[in-house]
């Protein structure tokens, strides 16, 4: 009985998330709602909120859930072609429709809204730039990088010109465009002879 339970239960959260994602295309962010997802999902509202605080933090649990495998680093051996693949990955997710505008949307909200930062922290910024760093540690084990390079700072240096520009100059996010800053990245952090 436990199982059938679990398993209506993971089912009905599947269907939460896939709804809220389906809808968010639809109508947008902004207008997207608890009550309107729970109307669609064919749940009550009170089934949202007693696992969501808000529509930031749904929508944020349904894009990661749905989409976060995508956003594994693999670890072939060579860093610079694993965070090409990964960092591809994640602005083939997030920098182009359907879900790069409700992305930015989210970002929007959380600089207004700090349960809404606290949850994209938590559930995505935060995991993400811990995968990377534990990817550059292992290079940097293997003798791939400087053994003194700061790999916190070698996140920040990734991530801030990809932010840049999708969030205040709106240019395209390119692969091309993030093969250039991990070049340049790592012809400052490389092994020195």
């Amino acid at each position: 009985m436990t199982d059938k339970r679990s398993s209506s239960a993971a089912d009905r959260t599947e269907a939460i998330m896939r709804t809220t994602l389906e809808l968010g295309q639809e109508i947008g962010y902004a207008k997207l709602s608890i009550e309107a997802v729970a109307a669609r999902a064919g749940v009550g509202k009170h089934t949202i909120y007693r696992r969501w605080s808000s529509k930031g933090a749904l929508f944020l649990d349904s894009l990661m859930l749905l989409n976060g495998p995508a956003l594994d680093y693999p670890d072939t051996g060579d860093v610079i072609a694993d965070l090409r693949q990964q960092i591809h990955a994640a602005i083939d997710l997030l920098d182009r429709p359907p879900v790069g505008p409700l992305y930015r949307a989210l970002i929007a909200e959380a600089l207004l809204n700090p349960q809404v930062a606290a949850a994209l922290n938590d559930h995505f910024i935060t995991p993400q730039a811990e995968k990377t760093v534990a990817r550059l540690k292992v290079a940097r084990d293997q003798g791939q990088l400087s053994p003194d390079f700061d790999l916190d700072l070698a996140m920040d240096i990734l991530s801030g010109p990809l932010y840049f520009r999708a969030l205040i100059t709106q240019e395209p996010l390119t692969h091309e465009y993030v093969d250039r800053v991990i070049e340049a990245l790592f012809a400052g952090i490389g092994p020195r002879p």
